[in-house]
């Protein structure tokens, strides 16, 4: 069983706390590693190692600091199959899938590299004569990073990237539930001849550790991944000192499907974006509404799709999806199912949680129809395999119906008429829409979402600029 330290000001150390988090296989249900339960001392140690180093840090070049983004890369890219491995057991990813992030995490950290000398500043015309105004970009701070267990190395790239190439110094949490990819790159950032401090990570509870990186005055920003519940405890915590947030919460994604849509590529297009990764992703297709015309012709091959899932062990060439992340994500799963079944919803396939030969926490891919649209599973994020099919009879409804939702982070369209799509992109109140395609972003667009999905965002040109506050001179000569 592999243990875990703490890496603070540029070293792997024991923490002050004794207490451990132990690290659960979801899949086989054993524990395959533990990380330390760490407390406020080192959440301190954490933030003023990260005070310390900022300054130095941020007086470095864009591209200097870039560099080591790419030595990031390169250190992933050998370790990918371990790394891979690793992830898959600790939180039961398809391997493919596990493979899929590692890649994708040094992508990143090399995407990002690439815009040491592409972000800039402004000149901006002023009303006097001879004077010049300067809009000048600079680092924010020491970065406090949480992440969340579904995409953990993911997701902390995607805070430690842009933090790093701004000049940001800082402190990464990850998720209790998926903290052993993390701290197996704390190893390899360790092995790097990284200026102590600028990269620190530490776990233990959000309760305690987690409410002190959050609360301390050295920390000038806070991005979480995370639900809405974690978020808005973030923004409570952070208002004493007026600390900048940027949270990507929760989702509860429509997926229109109209009358002239290619059917098939519908059907693919819903399933795709509802069990990957056994539903457990914020992007993730939550509710599908379909026209009237073609709704049972839709739900027979969606229903067939459905049916033809395989989920079981990760590590098997032909598992589409494997557990949930642990057994409290299975029960919850199954009682919001019951519920909505008690309010009048039906099963069309699924509908319990099961197995894999004794093994895992799963939950059967689960269609239902007859749900109302003010029910708990069309309007609250399930985060598992399960979606609610709907009819609509018009353009106006099928809008009305997916705007009216408290997040907005994701929608799809699945269309074949250019000017429904032009008009859906006006009307759908959401971060993001998918045309013709399942749910998932690139790392060069902009992950946003709009009302309880979040403020801020990551990804691109404007996931950099989060990073990053103006400061504008006047100068007169």
């Amino acid at each position: 069983m592999k243990t875990y330290q703490q890496f603070i000001n540029g070293k792997l150390t024991d923490s002050h706390s004794s207490e451990w988090i132990e690290v659960e296989n979801p899949y086989t249900g054993e524990t395959i590693a533990r990380a330390p339960k760490g407390d406020d001392a080192d959440a301190y140690a954490a933030l003023e190692a990260a005070k310390k180093s900022q300054k130095a840090w941020a007086a470095r070049t864009a591209s200097d600091r870039a560099g080591y983004l790419t030595k990031m890369a390169a250190a992933i890219r050998a370790k990918r199959v371990e790394l891979a491995t690793l992830l898959a057991q600790e939180q039961a990813k398809i391997i493919g899938l596990a493979q899929v992030e590692i890649d994708f995490t040094a992508d990143y950290f090399d995407y990002y590299a690439g815009w040491a000398r592409k972000y800039e500043g402004e000149i901006i015309n002023s009303d006097r004569y001879n004077e010049n105004i300067f809009l000048f970009h600079k680092p924010i701070g020491v970065v406090v990073g949480i992440c969340p267990w579904n995409f953990p190395f993911f997701v902390m790239a995607r805070k430690v990237a842009p933090a790093l190439l701004t000049g940001c110094t800082i402190v990464l949490k990850p998720s209790s539930n998926t903290p052993c990819t993390t701290f197996e790159f704390a190893k390899l950032v360790a092995s790097l001849d990284l200026p102590a401090g600028v990269v620190n990570f530490v776990s233990g509870s959000g309760k305690t550790l987690g409410n002190t990186l959050v609360t301390s005055p050295l920390t000038d920003m806070v991005t979480l991944t995370g639900s809405v519940e974690a978020g808005q405890e973030i923004i409570a915590a952070s208002a004493q000192n007026v600390t900048k947030v940027s949270l990507e919460l929760g989702g509860k994604a429509p997926a229109i499907v109209f009358a002239d849509a290619d059917i098939d590529l519908a059907v693919k297009g819903v399933l795709d974006s509802r069990v990957i990764y056994s539903g457990q992703v914020c992007n993730c297709a939550e509710r599908a509404y379909v026209q009237k015309s073609i709704y049972e012709k839709f739900l027979d091959k969606l229903t067939d799709a459905f049916k033809k899932v395989k989920y079981g062990d990760p590590f098997a060439p032909d598992t589409v999806y494997s557990s949930q992340i642990d057994k409290a994500q299975q029960t919850k799963i199954d009682e919001m199912v019951k519920r909505a079944v008690a309010a009048g919803a039906q099963v069309v396939t699924g509908g319990a949680c099961t197995t894999d030969n004794g093994k895992g926490y799963f939950y059967e891919p689960t269609i239902l129809t007859g749900a109302r649209q003010d029910s708990e599973i069309v309007q609250k994020e399930v985060f598992g395999p399960v979606i609610p099919v709907l009819p609509f009879e018009d353009y106006d409804e099928a809008i009305a119906l997916a705007n009216d939702c408290e997040y907005g982070l994701t929608s799809s369209v699945f269309t074949t008429n250019i000017n429904t799509v032009m008009q859906s992109l006006k009307d759908l109140n959401f971060g993001e829409t998918y045309v013709n395609r399942e749910h998932f972003e690139g790392m060069q667009g902009f992950h946003a979402g709009w009302r309880k999905s979040g403020i801020g965002g990551a990804d691109g040109k404007h996931g950099l600029m989060e990073y990053l506050q103006s400061q504008v001179a006047y100068i007169q000569f």
